[in-house]
């Protein structure tokens, strides 16, 4: 049996993993941190883009409007959240316009459907707060936003029920090569025969490349820094609202996200080579992003800031994404996915996959079941599916987090598919992601945890290993 390992559990190497379980293989899925989706993945803009910010002729432009369109059926099969709320592009002068023109015609070559552009009254119409300085605004329906770490965390329980051997808190530290192919990955833990490997490990895909001996152009982190504002400005914006965009980025958004916040951000800040671990803010970071935000929309209430974060990207000169085969027989590439590369992993995965099955003579897998079922949220459901719930089982009725309204039937369901930490819980069922973030829930979700891993508290992390929260007992009470 063909033996395939995947390297990276962002959303791009989840559901790379996840559509080689399709096939007759041996997969695996090896990943350093100690939890799926908690690189690149867990700290972006959470856009489906449509697909008219990429220069057509390019590697993004061939997978953002396929992957815009794959983007229902596949979160409709693993039970993953995502609206359809459209996006402008706003412009307040003629120069912007033109950028506007550049985007709808960039858009029309790469296939995107339903751009046109709008008037100040128009714009007005569906989002009231943009500033009334706007001019003009460039309107797509396709854009949609979604939760990236939900689709890796679903897209890895369905590959693992479709026997994806997972490897969490396992780095690779080496590759094999003999005679121009690979063979072997090694870890901390031992080495593993392998035919094939795909390298999908984001701000890392350099060095997995380098122990392949293949060639990978100078990558480097590009940090963006977010505000993250309250649900109870549920509406006040309906859109994803761009700025015209600059060479260097898609400027500073506003936009809403699944669960009813606002988000604003990113700005754009190239990194050594080394800050590969770099997701501090900055003071003058977040008054950029603000100032750039209140471009866009003038009234926004700062006061319901709910927190700060930096997500990076993984950023080359080419701007580009480094994507199939290389000179060294079985290693793949799926790297230097900076945006739109969420939006293109749902287009790269089966077309990457579709490459090996036919130059591997992969059969299909008969027995491969697609659809997963996200753990219940009560706050979500009416009132008899929430009775029919509790009544099987009452624990879902118990409510732990009360700013999401997470219940400890949500909790324990989480445990049960994996998570062993804080955050584990935390990016499994929105605990902790709210107004008072984890001030009021962590305690108890650290016992609850606790107890259905049979660990000590002072064993269980936030996140990684080292990040312990209880150290020892304050006193004895034996």
């Amino acid at each position: 049996m063909v033996k395939i390992a995947v390297i990276g559990a962002g959303v791009v190497g989840a559901l790379i993993a996840r559509e080689a379980c399709k096939y007759e293989a041996e997969v695996h899925l090896f990943e350093r941190r100690s939890d799926v989706g908690w690189g690149i993945t867990k700290a972006n803009s959470a856009i489906i883009h449509a697909g008219f910010h990429d220069t057509p002729g390019s590697v993004r432009a061939r997978f953002c409007q396929p992957g815009n369109q794959a983007f229902p059926a596949l979160c409709e099969e693993l039970d993953v959240p995502l609206a359809h709320c459209g996006g402008y592009v706003l412009a307040f002068t003629p120069q912007q316009k033109a950028e506007l023109e550049k985007l709808r015609y960039h858009g029309e070559c790469n296939h995107v459907e339903g751009l046109v552009v709008h008037s100040p009254d128009e714009i007005h119409a569906r989002e009231p707060n943009v500033s009334p300085d706007v001019r003009w605004g460039l309107w797509s329906p396709t854009v949609a936003i979604t939760e990236p770490w939900a689709l890796s965390i679903a897209a890895t329980e369905n590959a693992v029920e479709n026997g994806l051997i997972l490897h969490i808190s396992e780095e690779v530290t080496g590759l094999r090569v003999d005679r121009a192919r690979v063979v072997e990955v090694e870890t901390g833990r031992g080495a593993y025969a392998v035919d094939i490997v795909i390298n999908a490990a984001g701000l890392f895909a350099d060095r997995i490349s380098a122990m392949a001996g293949v060639d990978f152009p100078e990558l480097f982190p590009r940090r963006g820094e977010y505000i993250l504002l309250d649900r109870r400005l549920r509406g006040f914006v309906n859109s994803v609202l761009f700025p015209a965009p600059t060479r260097k980025s898609k400027g500073i958004l506003v936009l809403p996200t699944i669960d009813g916040g606002i988000l604003l951000g990113p700005n754009a800040q190239d990194l050594k080579h080394d800050a590969k671990g770099r997701v501090d803010t900055t003071s003058s970071g977040l008054r950029e992003v603000e100032k750039g935000a209140r471009k866009l929309v003038p009234s926004l209430s700062f006061a319901q800031r709910v927190k700060t974060f930096a997500g990076l990207r993984p950023e080359t000169v080419q701007r580009d994404f480094v994507v199939g085969t290389t000179h060294v027989q079985g290693f793949l590439q799926a790297a230097a996915m900076r945006s739109p590369g969420l939006t293109a992993s749902a287009s790269l995965a089966p077309w990457l996959i579709g490459e090996l099955a036919t130059a591997y003579t992969l059969e299909r897998k008969a027995s491969f079941q697609g659809r997963r079922k996200a753990i219940p949220k009560p706050s979500e459901l009416d009132e008899d599916r929430l009775h029919d719930l509790i009544q099987r089982d009452p624990r879902y009725g118990h409510v732990v987090c009360y700013c999401n309204e997470v219940t400890e039937g949500e909790i324990i369901e989480a445990i049960r598919r994996g998570a062993r930490s804080i955050d584990g819980v935390k990016f499994r069922t929105r605990a902790g992601f709210g107004r008072c973030q984890g001030g009021s829930c962590s305690a108890r979700i650290l016992q609850l945890l606790a107890r259905e891993l049979g660990a000590d508290t002072r064993d269980v992390p936030q996140n990684e290993p080292a990040a312990w929260i209880v150290s020892g007992k304050a006193r004895d009470d034996g």
